[in-house]
């Protein structure tokens, strides 16, 4: 089976020095899933074990459709995921391992029609792979390395993975894999997959929240979402930390003179994301299997940053500057994730325009999670962490309707932007799904004034924000594959608006026009 490589996201600041920070300049079927009008497309609701059940059988068939795609006889197919949308269609995302080693950038998705016929299929590289595995031209692995199949860029060659492991300066912890080629020795790509990413909340006021009782007290874990459970780190760096309890069931002060304060916090914003995710997308936890992730909290010592970890399959928050602002906002919880949700599907390369887009993703399932929570004291809107206050003159750290207020993101797309911090190259796609889902020119929303521009000066009418992260979701889970780039992702979103709409929808048209407004063509 095919290794999977662990991704760390963060939501980072200018300041943070980790790549990959999320402030940086960083059921058996359920029909009562989805809306009686959603479209035919949309993914049907599916309970874990109807999941797994598809998974199951797309893995005994995954041999017959190596075959059927004309895979060379070194090849394997592994399954990853399986969407199944209403009509009865199916998505399935494999990885791929040639002579026995994973294939990096090697990943596709089979499109199927609901009598099984194959509809078409959407690859990470459409190069062939013929490379010798062993070899007395080859130079010695890098200790503690393994060895790969680098497809993601150039032509497939052999080649060796390293993770190396540190902690950044501002306290995040690093996980450095560096891909270098067998034969020459030489450096190919490198990523951090650390993407930087009833109680009285700070941020949220009085929230109901699931508990559950034990031995006479109550523990901070919610067995109605899979068992999501949160967890004190008391300013330490590693390990699981405690398990948050109470006697009486009422959680935290609202204020940082209680730990349980940021508990609540955390809790709140991963109960809401697992919510958003199921009601507006019939995704049963991050991997589409029931299981719920956990939350840590309260992460070293004025930490001002939150990663989401996929080794350990959970979110961690720091407490901000003077360990006064937690980092747990509803958008900074949904954005941590939903790092997790792009993992399992599209997974994006976190670098150049893929790991823009990873950020993006984020970033935009972050803002339709506040606006589906509809909370009184954190309303939804285009900005984001701005209740974190991460840059201490109460801005916002991004901003969705012009990205490039913030100082350093793209409002567009140039020839330069796979040069680009993520964290800035995402705000090409941020400004995409805005001008989808509100359109171009002033607009006030919630009480928060906008003034979108575009790029070729043109108005861009949008189809509002509940199609427009339904046309994102779909792409992200039938489309969007490890090398996804900017103009992937434009072919991607089109193709999904005409799955859910029609090739010839005014939903098409504005996937079309927005795109255009930041210059991908």
């Amino acid at each position: 089976m095919t290794p999977h490589i662990s991704r760390r996201t963060t939501l980072s600041i200018a300041t943070a020095v980790a790549a990959g920070a999320l402030l940086t300049g960083a059921l058996a079927t359920t029909g009562a899933s989805a809306q009686p009008s959603a479209p035919s497309a949309t993914p049907l609701a599916l309970s874990a074990t109807a999941h797994a059940d598809l998974v199951h059988d797309a893995s005994a068939q995954a041999a017959d459709t190596a075959k059927e795609l004309k895979l060379g006889s070194k090849e394997k197919l592994v399954v990853r995921d399986v969407v199944k949308d209403r009509d009865g269609a199916t998505h399935t995302r494999y990885e791929r391992t040639y002579d026995g080693l994973p294939v990096l950038g090697g990943d596709l998705v089979v499109h199927r029609t609901k009598s099984g016929a194959r509809e078409g299929v959407t690859r990470a590289t459409s190069k062939s792979i013929d490379v010798a595995t062993s070899g007395a031209s080859l130079t010695a692995a890098p200790s503690g390395a393994r060895k790969v199949v680098w497809a993601a860029s150039g032509t497939p060659r052999l080649a060796y993975e390293k993770v190396v492991k540190s902690t950044e300066k501002d306290g995040t912890p690093s996980r450095l894999h560096v891909v270098t080629d067998a034969a020459t020795g030489k450096k190919i790509f490198a990523y951090d997959d650390i993407k930087t990413g009833a109680g009285e909340s700070q941020y949220s006021g009085s929230v109901d929240i699931g508990t559950k009782e034990s031995g006479g007290s109550y523990a901070l874990t919610d067995d109605t979402r899979g068992g999501h459970s949160t967890y004190d780190l008391k300013h330490g760096e590693s390990g699981q930390g405690t398990l948050f309890t109470d006697d009486d069931d009422k959680w935290g002060d609202g204020t940082t003179n209680d730990a349980a304060t940021a508990g609540v916090d955390a809790a709140y914003g991963a109960q809401v994301t697992w919510d958003y995710y199921k009601s507006v997308h019939g995704r049963s936890g991050i991997n589409g299997d029931g299981k719920g992730a956990y939350s840590r909290v309260h992460y070293g010592n004025a930490y001002v940053n939150a990663f989401w970890d996929d080794s350990c399959f959970c979110m961690t928050y720091g407490d901000g500057e003077g360990d006064a602002k937690p980092l747990t906002s509803i958008d900074v919880a949904a954005h941590e994730m939903s790092h997790g949700v792009t993992a399992a599907t599209g997974n994006m390369e976190y670098s150049g325009e893929s790991g823009g887009l990873n950020e993006a993703t984020s970033d935009i399932f972050g803002t339709s999670v506040e606006f589906y929570a509809n909370n009184a004291k954190d309303v939804g809107d285009y900005l984001i962490g701005e209740t974190i206050d991460i840059n201490g003159d109460g801005s916002p750290l991004r901003y969705m309707d012009k990205p490039s207020k913030d100082g350093s993101s793209l409002d567009s797309w140039s020839a330069d932007a796979g040069n680009v911090d993520v964290h800035y190259s995402s705000g090409i796609a941020n400004h995409f799904f805005y001008l989808l889902s509100e359109g171009s020119g002033k607009k006030t929303i919630n009480g928060v004034d906008y003034d979108s521009p575009t790029s070729d000066g043109s108005t861009v009418t949008g189809i509002g924000r509940d199609k427009a992260e339904k046309i994102w979701f779909k792409a992200l889970t039938t489309y969007f594959t490890s090398t996804t780039d900017y103009a992937d992702a434009r072919k991607g979103t089109v193709s999904a608006a005409t799955d859910l709409y029609g090739a010839d929808s005014a939903e098409v048209k504005a996937v079309e026009a927005a795109w255009s407004g930041v210059n991908v063509k």
